[in-house]
C-alpha cells in the first residue's frame, strides 16, 4: 500500500518506521529473513486470499450475479536481453560465426607488420576464441530446446516468462494476470497467472471457476473483445453463463471503415452478403484451417467487384473483396444482439474489472514482479489482491464491524 516491497527496503523500514515497528512488535527481521518467508510460503499466501475470500462471501460482500473478467500485464523479473526467440538466436550465432572467422585469420597472420598495426597475442586470442565457442554451444543448446519444448521464446532467468506487447505498444517481458471481479463491492473473487499474451481461450475458464467458487447455477459475465471465441462463448451459454462480450471489428485493408466487415450484411432467405452499396456476395467455397477443419463460408462476387468505382476503398485485393461468414455465425449473432440490448450494463464492465488493476499498478506501484516462476508470481499476485480485497471490505463495512464480526465468529467456534 506504502509503494514498498522489496526486502531490503522492508528491512530498512523494520527499524526507522514507527507503524511498522509497533506491527512487527520491535522484531527486526533482515531481509534474506523476509525474502525466505515470501518464497517458503507461496501455498499459504494463496490459500490466505480464498479464506479472506470466503469470510468476504459470508458477510454477503459478493453479489454472485454478475462478474467482469478481464487480463493486464505484469513485467516479469527478466529482461529483454534474456529472453530469445528461433530469430534471435540465428542472429546471435550468425554474429559469433563471423567474429570467430576474423579471431581466427588474425590468429593465422600474427603480427600484421606493412600496416605497422600490432595483433592480439595469440594467448589473448585464443582466450577469446574459446569464449566465443561457449557462448555458440549455450545459443545451440537454446535452438534445440525450442525444438524439443515445441515453444516460440526461452526465457533465460524466468523460464515462465514471455515476450507480450503492453497497452504503450512496447514490448516486454510479462505474465498476464487475468482476474474476475464480482459488480457488487468490486472485490476480486478469484485470479489466474498465465504465460499467454492473449486472453482468448480464457473465458469459459474463468468463468466456471467463478461459478464454482460462487456456487451458484446462473452468472452473468462481461468481458471485452479479446475474449471473443466462438467455443469459450459456446461453453458458457452450455454452462448456464450468460457471457456479454463485444465482437471485433475487421478492417478491409484500406482502412476505409466505410467498407469494414461489419458493414457487410447477411440475408438469411437469400443466403447472401449484401455490401455497402447493395450488391450481393454469393457462396464460393468453404474455409477450413490446417488440421481441415471447417472455419467459416466464403462469399463473393469478383464480376461486380471489377466495374464497382468504391473497389479501391472497399479492398486492395486485385480480383474483389469476399467476406468469411464463420461456422458458428448465427450463434455469435445472437450473443452480439444480446450484448447490444444490454450495452448500460456492459459499460459496467470497466468500472468493475479494470479498478483492482488500476489501483495495484498505479496507486501501489506494482507494474512487475519481484519473484520468478509462475507458482512464485502467482503468490506475490495472491498478497496484492488480498490487500485490495482487505481494503475494499474496510472500506465498505468499517474496521470496527470488521472486528465486531470476527470477534462474533470466534465465540461460535469456540462453542
Amino acid at each position: 500500500m506504502n509503494r514498498i516491497r522489496s526486502s531490503r527496503k522492508l528491512e530498512q523500514e523494520a527499524v526507522r518506521n514507527i507503524e511498522v515497528i509497533w506491527l512487527l512488535k520491535k522484531l527486526r527481521p533482515d531481509f534474506k529473513t523476509i525474502a525466505d518467508f515470501r518464497k517458503d510460503n507461496k501455498k499459504s499466501l494463496k490459500n490466505l486470499f480464498r479464506d479472506f475470500n470466503k469470510l468476504c462471501s459470508e458477510w454477503d460482500l459478493f453479489g454472485k450475479e454478475t462478474v467482469a473478467i478481464d487480463g493486464s500485464k505484469f513485467r516479469a523479473s527478466n529482461s529483454k536481453k534474456n529472453n530469445f526467440s528461433e530469430k534471435k538466436i540465428k542472429r546471435q550465432l550468425k554474429y559469433l560465426e563471423e567474429k570467430m572467422e576474423k579471431y581466427m585469420q588474425e590468429l593465422e597472420l600474427g603480427d600484421d607488420a606493412e600496416n605497422g598495426i600490432e595483433s592480439p597475442k595469440k594467448e589473448k586470442v585464443e582466450a577469446i576464441l574459446k569464449d566465443i565457442k561457449n557462448r555458440k554451444i549455450k545459443y545451440e543448446e537454446m535452438e534445440k530446446e525450442l525444438v524439443r519444448k515445441e515453444t516460440k521464446e526461452i526465457s533465460t532467468i524466468d523460464p515462465d516468462a514471455r515476450l507480450m506487447s503492453s497497452n504503450n505498444n512496447g514490448v516486454d517481458v510479462s505474465y498476464n494476470v487475468q482476474s474476475t471481479v464480482d459488480s457488487k463491492h468490486k472485490l476480486v473473487a478469484d485470479f489466474k497467472v498465465t504465460s499467454n499474451p492473449n486472453d482468448i481461450g480464457e473465458l469459459d475458464n474463468m468463468a466456471l471457476r467463478a461459478k464454482k467458487l460462487f456456487g451458484t447455477d446462473k452468472l452473468e459475465v462481461l468481458a471485452d473483445k479479446g475474449y471473443y471465441k466462438a467455443d469459450d462463448l459456446k461453453k458458457c451459454v452450455s454452462n448456464g453463463i450468460e457471457p456479454y462480450v463485444t465482437h471485433q471489428v475487421y478492417a478491409n485493408g484500406t482502412g476505409n471503415k466505410d467498407f469494414y466487415s461489419d458493414k457487410f450484411t447477411y440475408d438469411k432467405d437469400k443466403k447472401v452478403y449484401i455490401c455497402p452499396i447493395g450488391m450481393e456476395l454469393k457462396y464460393s467455397r468453404l474455409r477450413k484451417d490446417k488440421s481441415k477443419n471447417i472455419i467459416g463460408y466464403e462469399y463473393k462476387n469478383y464480376k461486380a467487384c471489377t466495374g464497382c468505382e468504391f473497389k479501391s476503398r472497399c479492398t486492395k485485393s486485385k480480383n474483389g473483396r469476399s467476406i468469411c461468414r464463420h461456422v458458428d455465425q448465427d450463434f455469435l449473432d445472437q450473443i452480439n444482439l444480446k450484448t447490444d440490448e444490454q450495452k448500460e450494463k456492459y459499460k459496467q464492465r470497466q468500472m468493475i474489472v479494470e479498478h483492482p488493476f488500476g489501483t495495484i499498478k498505479r496507486g501501489w506501484g506494482m507494474n512487475y514482479f519481484l519473484m520468478r516462476g509462475k507458482f512464485k508470481v502467482a503468490a506475490e499476485m495472491a498478497l496484492a489482491f488480498l490487500t485490495y480485497n482487505m481494503k475494499r471490505a474496510i472500506s465498505v463495512l468499517g474496521t470496527k464491524e470488521i472486528i465486531r464480526k470476527l470477534k462474533e465468529r470466534r465465540k461460535i467456534a469456540l462453542v
